[in-house]
């Protein structure tokens, strides 16, 4: 009998998701192993974490926007209430009186 187990073995070599999560600080030196994490999700204070992290339940992508940051750069149109409809007008006739393109 054989069994398949998904995500069973760790990538030792994949980057720590805390550097990409939006609750964490990464603080690296010149050293490779010159590194502090911190996490603001773990309590009211800030925890350190001491490993690199390849799962976590309160992970939040920072280079995704959040519902209130896509409410803030969103464009609000006001239409005018005296208008019928909302959008591009009719088309218009050339001015010079030609009916249409002209191949020059």
């Amino acid at each position: 009998m054989r069994i398949n187990v998904r995500g069973g073995t760790v990538n030792h070599g994949s980057r720590s998701l805390c550097e990409s999560c939006r609750w964490s600080t990464v603080i690296r030196g010149l050293k490779l192993g010159d590194e502090i994490v911190e996490c603001t999700q773990l309590s009211f204070i800030s925890r350190r974490v001491p490993f690199p992290v390849t799962s976590c339940s309160d992970y939040i992508n920072r280079n995704q926007a959040n519902l209130e940051e896509m409410q803030e750069m969103a464009l609000f149109i006001k239409a005018e209430p005296r208008r019928t409809h909302t959008g591009f007008g009719p088309a218009s006739k050339p001015s010079d009186g030609r009916d249409g393109p002209v191949d020059e």
